[in-house]
């Protein structure tokens, strides 16, 4: 394992990052899960990046991203493609700038997530299922429109926007030894390793996906990122299709591992946070929390950090989820 790869996000960048969005974003809160820390016998914490501005973590990259760009750009207009939390901080990020934004979806998004991007003063689009269907659309219309694009997970600035997460847990608990996060492309995964293994040599960082989408762990297995045929998960924003080139750079050199939870261990987290620690949490979200409670990720005698990455959850998705409590 090494940190000094040239083509990894310095912790410098994610120090910057920091300063950059300072004010813009939420510092959000890590609370402690008693119950889970007395099960597992370690002391489990929970960063609450489902209290993030536009209801995820994703808030801080596209933030990061935006103010990187020249006023040129930034008169142009930008673009993303996005399951749905990406394109609600890029929605947010713009309408702070005053700038116009157009969000390509795919034609499956929870309505919570694409009327969110409406509500900030995205224009809407969709496009087929997959994540390559609504990036082809995207790349059409920003062609066509002459919009910059917002990358949603593997590009430098999106990576150090990122990492300020495991910036704050490192400053909120210095004695964290594991931190556990969610993959969907991978753009938090990377920033929260390139900053912790910097910060905290010594600490474990652990990745985790849906069993029916593990993107991250087939690029792992294959020794680069390779496109899946077949997704199948109820956590839609950890369902690429293809790990992102960089972030699979930053995974090889940087993670313990990559574990796989699947949609059951998701339910029962979710309504665990909801049941015990009255935090609404997607199923993306709360996907972390099941590879502790699975023991995919041990806890005993550890310090562990859970990030809990978003909280726009389908509240149709309510009945089912306090179903599996």
């Amino acid at each position: 394992m090494t940190t000094s790869s040239p083509g990894l996000v310095p912790l410098a960048a994610v120090e910057a990052a920091a300063e950059r969005i300072r004010g813009t974003v939420v510092r959000t809160p890590m609370i402690p899960d008693t119950d889970l820390s007395e099960s597992l016998g370690g002391e489990v914490r929970l960063k609450c990046e489902s209290l993030q501005k536009a209801g995820a973590f994703k808030a801080r990259g596209a933030c990061n991203f935006m103010a990187r760009l020249s006023p040129e750009d930034l008169a142009r207009g930008v673009i993303t493609y996005s399951s749905g939390n990406h394109a609600q901080a890029v929605a947010f990020a713009a309408g702070l700038k005053g700038v116009r934004a157009v969000v390509v979806m795919p034609t499956t998004a929870p309505r919570v997530k694409s009327d969110g991007a409406r509500h900030l003063g995205a224009r809407v689009e969709f496009a087929g299922t997959t994540s390559e269907h609504r990036r082809a659309r995207a790349e059409e219309i920003a062609e066509a429109e002459g919009l910059v694009m917002v990358p949603p997970f593997d590009h430098p600035w999106i990576i150090a926007g990122q990492g300020t997460v495991a910036l704050e847990v490192f400053e909120d608990w210095p004695e964290v030894d594991t931190l556990v996060v969610p993959i969907g492309g991978g753009g938090q995964m990377a920033g929260c390793a390139a900053a912790l293994r910097r910060l905290r040599p010594e600490a474990s960082v652990f990745g985790v996906e849906p069993a029916g989408a593990p993107t991250m762990r087939r690029a792992l297995d294959a020794g680069g990122p390779e496109t899946l045929e077949r997704i199948d998960t109820i956590a839609d924003g950890l369902a690429p299709t293809r790990a992102g080139d960089l972030t699979f750079a930053h995974a090889a050199a940087l993670l313990d591992d990559v574990v796989l939870v699947n949609d059951d261990d998701i339910r029962r987290a979710a309504a665990h946070l909801i049941t015990r620690r009255k935090l609404v949490v997607e199923y993306s979200g709360a996907a972390t929390v099941a590879a502790l409670m699975s023991g995919r990720v041990g806890a005993a005698g550890r310090n562990v950090c859970a990030v809990l990455s978003g909280g726009n959850l389908d509240t149709s998705l309510l009945g089912e989820i306090l179903g599996a409590a």
